[in-house]
């Protein structure tokens, strides 16, 4: 069951921006960390940032720091991920998934058990 919406993913040129958003209509995402990840062929899913949602902290990889941005609408249970300075490497699926972690969150995929669907990110150079 996919329990999680992610959106906003599409064609963009190197240097636009896209904002994906991420919702779920099951469940709170109250006291959880909400993480993106992406995948390409052939690569393994790599956590790209993330938020917690019990004390705010955030995490982004070296390869997306400086460039994208997340944030989190508690009213409308949505947590968003800002993408600016899209490169070609930025291409792939982009998932959002949440975990459960008292200390923050980080980009490692075995600490969330629930995913959403994923949106398609396309970067042309």
């Amino acid at each position: 069951e996919v329990q999680l919406q992610a959106s906003g993913g599409g064609l963009v040129q190197a240097g636009g921006s896209l904002r994906l958003s991420c919702t779920s209509s099951t469940f709170s995402f109250d006291d959880y960390a909400i993480g993106w990840f992406r995948q390409t062929p052939g690569k393994e899913r790599e956590g790209v940032s993330c938020i917690s949602r019990r004390n705010g902290a955030t995490y982004y990889s070296q390869a997306v720091k400086g460039r994208f941005t997340v944030s989190s609408d508690n009213a409308k249970n949505t947590v968003y991920l800002q993408m600016n300075g899209l490169k070609s490497d930025d291409t792939g699926v982009y998932y959002c998934a949440a975990g459960v972690n008292p200390f923050g969150c980080r980009g490692v995929r075995d600490e969330y058990g629930r995913w959403g669907q994923g949106t398609q990110v396309t970067v042309s150079s």
